[in-house]
Formats: C-alpha cells, structure tokens, sequence
C-alpha cells in the first residue's frame, strides 16, 4: 500500500528532497501560484514551482502549524521567516484516487511576504528556465 499523499509531502518537506515529487505528482498536475495569475498545468511546470518553492520556504524556520484533511484533499498552513519578514500561508492540495498530486495551490500573507516571494521565485525560476 502506498503511503498517504500528505505523508509524503511532510516528508519530501522535512528532507528538503524534491526529487521525490516525480512520483508524487500526476501528469495532469495543475499549480496555482500566490504571484502568477495563470495555472501552471502539467507535472513539469509543477515540479519547477515546488522544486523553486523548496529551495525559498524551506529553510530551519519553515513549520507547518495546522492541518485540516478531508478523504481527497489538505490544508496545511505555514510559517516560515525570509530575511526577517513572517511569511503566513495555506499549501491546499488535492489528490487523485492513486495518491498523486492533481492540484496544488499556495495562497501567503501579509503583502510585505507576497513581494518577497515574488521577488525570490522570480529569480529562481528564471534561472532554472535559462539552464533549460
């Protein structure tokens, strides 16, 4: 049986490994960015989301400080701190019957925290676009 899709998450998080989300993607995966308007669709502009989101909120402060799961979907808030500013946000994720990821958004909070994040995203992937 294959673990819990939350489970797996918790710990790809607490790893700091986002190799692991390869197999816990969909291929119809939809990300939904708190600074890009559109939906990212697909398993590859997922994974470039999460894989850039793994490098700009995990880091030693990073905590999930509430969960609230349902039978095909989570929401998990966080904190974390980025060069002093408290960032405060919901990663809420839906699962398909097969445990993989099918969306995944992120909403933030304050306003000081959304422009950090876009600024930092920004530059990450922006660099991992031009290595492609």
């Amino acid at each position: 049986m294959n673990p819990h899709p939350i489970e797996t998450w918790h710990r790809l998080v607490a790893t700091n490994d986002a190799s692991g989300l390869d197999g816990l993607l969909a291929d119809d995966a939809v990300f939904l960015s708190p600074i890009v308007h559109a939906p990212q669709h697909g398993k590859a502009l997922a994974k470039a989301y999460l894989s850039a989101a793994f490098k700009v909120f995990f880091n030693p402060t990073f905590r999930y400080v509430r969960e609230i799961l349902g039978p095909s979907d989570a929401m998990l808030e966080f904190e974390t701190e980025i060069d002093g500013v408290l960032v405060n946000g919901v990663d809420i994720i839906n699962w398909n019957e097969t445990g993989q990821i099918v969306e995944f958004k992120v909403m933030i909070r304050p306003l000081k925290a959304v422009n950090l994040i876009h600024e930092r995203m920004g530059a990450m992937l922006a660099a991992a676009h031009r290595k492609a």
